[in-house]
């Protein structure tokens, strides 16, 4: 039978004006064959039973109890009954067949979409990006904030997900966008909105309040009503994070702040692009100031007594060398202080720039872990790496009482027992 190929090929070679015994020659088919194919009379073969036919019933069962069922799952349920075919197989009958029904809840808004328009300066929103594997070996969060209107997206790396890093994280994002619209949209997270309610948490509201905005929550299970955000953070890792070339964090929100301005605002929306349609939006004014929330997070003290924070290194007593203690700030503020495992504050440091790389480190933590280590410094030779050292007497004494031939355990002969046993039963 022929293929579709060789029938696009006899009707391709027939429009150069070939004859139809030329075309038999070079395709190797009958002069016949190639006639029917010529006029449009093509062999139909009919598609035989389905496979699935015979387990149909048991099929439609399980699927009208859970709409949802895995295929792998109704699979191994079939194999255990008689069904010899293979799981792609399965599949594609089920599809033809139309046994698993639709869920409305599911599937609603899916079929048809509705565009919601977006005035300029109207809403931003915003939600995060996880990326669980960096160049820097620690998982990194990124908040993706999106103005619908003209499309304009910025980014901003925090350490957490907690309230005080998101403060921080849309302080930046609304910095880098210039100023706040009006209202602002997420999802229902647990950082803005008490889970189970529809109630936005008092810090949160003391966050809008301080840039004069609002908050808009989507419906539950709806994420789609923040549809361009969702858009937006699919294109940052797609088109960015992909072939970013970066090795730290600090490196990588420099060059997410680059890639923002001169390629994602770039884009053509008409006649004009993102970045044009974006410079004339009605933004509201910030504060002067980031909302105070304080971050706490927690960190191991390095071998040299210093403790990573924002991109710079703080210094600590030696004697915490290895512990962890955690490091608290306010946003905006000028100081950074270190609580050591006891609760105790152990160091207060001018804060550096955010990631400056700067190592900050005080006389006093100086002087102490030179200290240490002049007193640790020893000029003795190293033990040998390579001596042979066989198992001691005491350690083959343990090895022996653990097979059970101690042999300073007292051994008790049994045949005292038996010929004492003998005695009694004789008299």
């Amino acid at each position: 039978m022929l293929t579709m190929e060789d029938d696009v090929e006899i009707h391709a070679l027939a429009k150069r004006g070939w004859s139809v015994a030329a075309i038999a020659r070079h395709t190797g088919r009958d002069r016949k064959t190639v006639r029917r194919y010529l006029a449009g009379d093509l062999p139909t073969r009919g598609r035989g039973p389905s496979p699935l036919e015979p387990f149909r019933g048991y099929a439609a069962a399980r699927f009208a109890e859970d709409p949802h069922l895995l295929a792998t799952t109704l699979h191994e349920e079939l194999a255990g009954l008689g069904f010899g075919r293979s799981y792609p197989t399965l599949v594609r009958e089920v599809r033809r067949l139309g046994l698993r029904p639709r869920c409305d809840c599911c599937r609603s808004g899916a079929t048809a979409t509705a565009e919601i328009a977006h005035g300029p300066g109207e809403e931003l929103q915003f939600d995060w990006l996880v990326l669980g594997e960096t160049p820097w070996g620690r998982k990194a969060y990124v908040l993706v904030g999106v103005l619908p209107h003209s499309g304009r997206l910025r980014g901003v790396f925090a350490e957490g997900e907690v309230f005080a890093h998101l403060a921080g994280a849309l302080d930046g994002l609304l910095r880098r966008l210039g100023g706040t619209p009006t209202s602002w949209r997420t999802d229902r997270m647990s950082t803005v909105v008490l889970p189970g309610t529809d109630r936005i948490r008092a810090e949160a509201a003391a966050l809008a309040k301080h840039y004069g905005t609002t908050i808009a929550v989507c419906p539950p299970n709806r994420p789609q009503r923040k549809g361009p955000v969702e858009r937006g953070i699919g294109y940052v890792t797609q088109s960015w994070w992909r072939s970013a070339p970066v090795a730290t964090s600090t490196q990588a929100q420099a060059d997410l702040d680059r890639w923002c301005c001169s390629v994602a605002d770039r884009r053509r929306r008409g006649q004009e692009t993102v970045g044009s349609l974006a410079d004339r939006e009605p933004l509201l004014s910030l504060p002067a100031a980031p909302f105070p929330a304080e971050l706490r997070v927690e960190r191991v003290v390095s071998r040299t007594a210093l403790v990573a924070f924002e991109g710079n290194r703080y210094s600590v007593g030696p004697e915490l060398a290895g512990q962890t203690v955690a490091v608290r700030a306010r946003l905006g503020g000028l100081h950074v202080e270190i609580v050591a495992p006891s609760g105790a504050a152990v160091a207060r440091h001018r804060r550096a720039p955010s990631g400056a790389d700067q190592t900050i480190r005080t006389d006093e933590h100086a002087t102490a872990l030179e200290r240490v280590v002049l007193n640790e410094f020893s000029t003795a030779r190293a033990c040998p790496r390579k001596p042979n050292r066989p198992p001691g007497e005491q350690a083959l004494a343990e090895a022996a009482r653990l097979r059970g031939h101690d042999e300073r355990a007292t051994v008790v002969d049994l045949g005292a027992y038996a010929d004492i046993a003998k005695a009694a039963s004789g008299r």
